[in-house]
């Protein structure tokens, strides 16, 4: 009888341990979502696909204005602040680094919420690209100014944010270097207006390079593996409004990029990397000669004709004719149709990145530029002359979240909505 009670007894912690673990199972399954190693991309031939051999076209949208400001998009005063670095220098004057970051971190957490990554998710868009630049994660211009977090290691969290919850979604992410250290342009949306060091044969600028190295290795090796991360965007619109031929800006950019693509292959040998030579596709060198592998070429084009965008995407494609072409920002207007830019990018198989998802509407173009702009009587940060505060409140999530500041501009059901499918 002792023998049969402890025979039934174990018989049925068996069960029960065997139940647990079906249970358990099915609990953990039913929690899965999002992408899984099955849809890391690659490069094959002139396509992207995943890794089960389905052909991939990135149809996406920037997310500018949020890690990185730029004058006409971003809610604050222009009169009072030039550029981003200068709003940074000016709240760190003013109030110090920890209250300055700390208003910074507002912004960020505000402009670009969970509630727009299921808005672009259920706008048909597979894709984001992401602007940053250095000052994310650097207090100051040297390498020893690192943000740490509390474990002590550098703080990427906001990067990884949005990729964890772009994943949940199953929205790939290009993570895009807007602004380098040293700045690899002129313009305003590099960072800082007219300060671009990161080419110079000196000291300063091998400096700058050897930051920007650091950074984009440390950035792969976080990422290495994440199957949400389309691939690395080395460097936008590199040599922007800086007065140089196109044989310049070629050679230029050779050499920055065969640095950046080493330092990336050194922390991550297989995510796809893209890059830029902004309006022609002739600043960059023809990736067979370079040995590059699994990368994409990408090219910007504004301000055209139909005619003049037809034939800057077909020039860019048969220039590049071995690697997949992508068009990281476009905006149709003026005497450009929507209707002609997406079917001129489909003839040529780019993938394609709108530029912007939202903006605040300093009055260039209006709300020409974005999927949604600010509402009549929107408040602007007041960085010299606020009062913390008012910064604060100006950023805050009645303010910058688009279901409550921000109206739709009616571009994607009018013109964006027919081409996502």
């Amino acid at each position: 009888m002792k023998l049969f009670r402890k025979t039934l007894c174990l018989v049925m912690c068996l069960v029960m341990a065997f139940s647990s673990m079906v249970i358990v199972s099915a609990e953990d399954t039913a929690e899965v979502t999002g992408f899984t190693q099955e849809d890391t991309l690659r490069v094959k031939g002139t396509k992207i696909v995943n890794r089960k051999g389905e052909k991939i076209q990135l149809k996406g949208v920037n997310l500018g204005a949020w890690l990185i400001f730029e004058d006409w998009l971003t809610p604050y005063e222009t009169e009072e602040a030039a550029d981003h670095y200068e709003v940074i220098e000016i709240l760190i004057d003013r109030f110090g680094v920890e209250k300055a970051y700390a208003a910074l971190d507002q912004y960020y957490r505000n402009w670009i919420t969970e509630e727009d990554l299921d808005n672009i998710k259920e706008m048909g868009f597979n894709c984001v690209r992401v602007p940053f630049w250095y000052r994310n994660f650097y207090y100051g211009d040297t390498m020893d100014t690192k943000i740490l977090d509390e474990n002590g290691e550098w703080d990427f969290s906001i990067l990884e944010w949005v990729v964890e919850e772009c994943s949940e979604r199953e929205i790939y992410v290009v993570l895009d270097m807007h602004g380098a250290p040293g700045f690899q342009g002129n313009a305003g949306h590099s960072g800082k207006l007219n300060s671009c060091t990161l080419y110079d044969d000196t000291d300063e600028g091998e400096y700058y390079r050897q930051m920007t190295e650091e950074l984009w290795g440390a950035i792969a090796a976080k990422f290495k593996g994440n199957p949400a991360v389309a691939m690395y965007d080395l460097l936008n619109e590199p040599m922007c409004e800086v007065e140089a031929s196109e044989f310049e800006r070629r050679a230029n950019n050779t050499a920055i990029f065969t640095r950046l693509y080493n330092a990336v292959r050194a922390a991550d040998p297989d995510h796809i990397i893209t890059l830029e030579s902004i309006w022609t596709g002739l600043g960059l060198p023809h990736s067979y000669l370079k040995g590059w592998k699994n990368v994409v070429y990408q090219v910007h084009f504004y301000e055209t004709t139909d005619i003049v965008f037809t034939f800057f995407c077909m020039m860019a494609r048969m220039w590049h004719f071995n690697v997949p072409m992508m068009m990281g920002e476009f905006y149709p207007r003026e005497k450009t149709t929507w209707a002609n830019c997406f079917k001129t990018m489909n003839t040529f198989g780019y993938h394609w990145f709108l530029w912007t998802y939202k903006a605040a509407n300093h009055g260039m173009w209006e709300s020409d530029w974005c999927l949604y702009g600010a509402k009549d009587g929107f408040h602007r940060a007041k960085i010299a002359s606020g009062t913390y505060e008012e910064i604060l409140e100006a950023w805050s999530a009645e303010r910058l979240n688009t279901s409550t500041g921000f109206q739709n501009t009616g571009h994607y059901d009018k013109n964006v909505k027919d081409y996502i499918k």
